[in-house]
């Protein structure tokens, strides 16, 4: 593992603080050999430096479903349906989903009271969807089109440099996905 320094968070100018963000997620899974500890750093990462974030975990895919991967937070939903709950509905549409008030999304799924907006990720290599990454904050309009915009390119900079341990024969015990 190359030696990182987790960024400061710059109100001012999240754009460059998103972009340094992905460059520290990226060093940090560079030269892993562990696709379970680089997932496990990457949402430690997250969760440390951005601001206002009450969870933030990895849900991977299989056979339809989502299941609980490594995270940093309260106790969480362990199986989400594809098409259930935000989670469910990014994985099954394949697109980043922005809550501002989970409140008001339709079939939101409770898992901690304490979730007011949330942000869904889903997180694809090729053609397949590996799971997705999902961030949580404890006020409503947490988070913005520039939160997405930064995530988006975190996620696709951290699945850069996670390629080597994406391979099938490397990755089937945290993305079940890629064995089949």
């Amino acid at each position: 593992m190359s030696e990182v320094v987790a960024p400061i968070w710059d109100a001012g100018h999240p754009e460059e603080s998103y972009t340094l963000l992905a460059r520290q997620i990226a060093a940090l899974a560079a030269g892993e050999e562990d696709l379970l500890a680089a997932v496990a750093n990457g949402v430690a990462l997250l969760a440390r430096v951005l601001p206002e974030v009450n969870w933030v975990g990895v849900y991977r895919a299989a056979e339809g479903t989502l299941h609980l991967g490594p995270f940093q937070g309260a106790p969480a939903c362990t199986r989400i349906p594809f098409g259930r709950g935000v989670c469910g509905d990014a994985a099954l549409g394949r697109r980043t989903l922005l809550v501002p008030d989970v409140d008001d999304y339709p079939g939101h799924i409770v898992c901690d009271p304490g979730a007011r907006s949330e942000i869904v990720l889903p997180l694809v290599r090729g053609d397949r969807l590996l799971g997705v990454l999902d961030l949580d904050a404890p006020r409503p309009g947490r988070f913005t089109e520039v939160d997405q915009h930064g995530l988006e390119g975190v996620c696709r900079a951290w699945l850069d440099a996670l390629a080597p341990l994406l391979r099938p024969d490397r990755a089937r015990a945290l993305f079940p996905v890629l064995g089949s």
